[in-house]
């Protein structure tokens, strides 16, 4: 039972991370949106939101040595995390190719919908072969991370990429069950679910950001390498979050103070049309993954995610931050998992 004086967000959050959940609500800057309660006393669509990010955000920092680093630091220095966003990337075929899974960000606006995201802009990332969308919250745009979803387009590639695609990804699983599927519907339909579903959901919902296909071949790995690196990435690591980003004041400044503290970060600072936008980011932390190659299982290392920092000065035609993002910047920042 929950108690009365417990914040319905945070014990969310710690039914799935137990006695790490303190440590990660004090870390990042989501109270308002942990806080939020419903209207007939359920799970509010925002509460759940940020639950999930919470739960998301400490993943990527247990996968992601170098993001814990600068978290670690951050605290030290009595800074809290204002979380900007996450991103994500998908593979997305002419027809089918994903098994159970539905293509593309299809997999994640089915969750990212109902729980009050809206596509708030899409960008062309024409170099990569990929298109991405920003999804931003409907009822609190400031308050709760974006979901930056990129879609991978195997019919730009050439045939025996596509054919390489296909072995790789054609037995995908759904992670999504009847009953977080029945929650999800519930929340796009009210707003708000009872406590009970909502932590019977969460886990379920959470396991979908994550590889949901078989361990590649590894000559399937190396052709989708060959072309893509970003392929080669959703091979291995499938939709987990490829990043998450924490909004600072000055990153070129940021950027400096851990570069001279043995951090690897990008030489380079992204800035966007608009001059509004400045993005750079830590080389991506390896990791060891296990690969068939013909009878055998061999294990090799792969680039892992990574952690990322932004800058968003004011809009002057809103008077708001530019929650905006860039191709051109993306397009730089997804280097960032290129193998060495």
């Amino acid at each position: 039972m929950l108690d009365d004086h417990q914040i319905i967000g945070e014990a969310l959050v710690a039914s799935m991370l137990g006695a790490r959940a303190a440590a990660v609500i004090a870390a990042i800057d989501l109270d308002g949106a942990l806080a939020h309660r419903a209207p007939r006393g359920g799970v509010s669509r925002i509460c759940f939101a940020a639950a999930l990010n919470a739960i998301l955000f400490d993943d990527i920092l247990v996968r992601v040595p170098t993001g814990a680093a600068f978290v670690a630091d951050q605290r030290a220095r009595g800074e809290r995390i204002r979380f900007d966003h996450g991103a994500l990337r998908t593979v997305r075929f002419p027809a089918g190719g994903t098994g159970a899974l539905p293509a593309g960000q299809d997999a994640f606006a089915r969750i990212l919908g109902p729980l009050g995201y809206h596509v708030a802009g899409t960008y062309p990332l024409p170099r990569l072969k990929m298109t991405g969308r920003a999804w931003a919250h409907r009822d609190m745009p400031e308050g709760l991370p974006q979901f930056f979803v990129s879609e991978l387009h195997v019919e730009r590639f050439d045939p025996a990429f596509a054919m390489a695609a296909q072995r790789v990804f054609h037995a995908s699983r759904d992670p999504l069950d009847a009953t977080a599927k029945a929650v999800l519907a519930r929340f796009e339909r009210d707003g708000e679910v009872p406590f009970d579903a909502a932590v019977a959901a969460l886990p379920v919902i959470v396991s979908a950001f994550d590889r949901q296909h078989p361990a590649p071949a590894l000559d399937d790995y190396a052709l989708l390498l060959d072309r893509s690196d970003e392929a080669a990435w959703i091979a291995t690591e499938g939709n987990a979050f490829n990043h998450a980003t924490s909004r600072v004041p000055d990153v070129a400044v940021e950027a400096e103070r851990q570069r001279a503290a043995g951090l690897p970060v990008k030489e380079r600072v992204e800035v966007s049309q608009t001059g509004r936008v400045r993005q750079t980011a830590f080389r991506a932390d390896p990791v060891v993954r296990t690969f068939r190659d013909g009878n055998d299982m061999v294990a090799r290392t792969v680039p892992g995610s990574f952690y990322e920092i932004i800058a968003r000065d004011v809009d002057p035609a809103t008077g708001r931050p530019d929650l905006s993002f860039d191709s051109g910047n993306a397009t730089g920042i997804f280097a960032m998992t290129r193998a060495a």
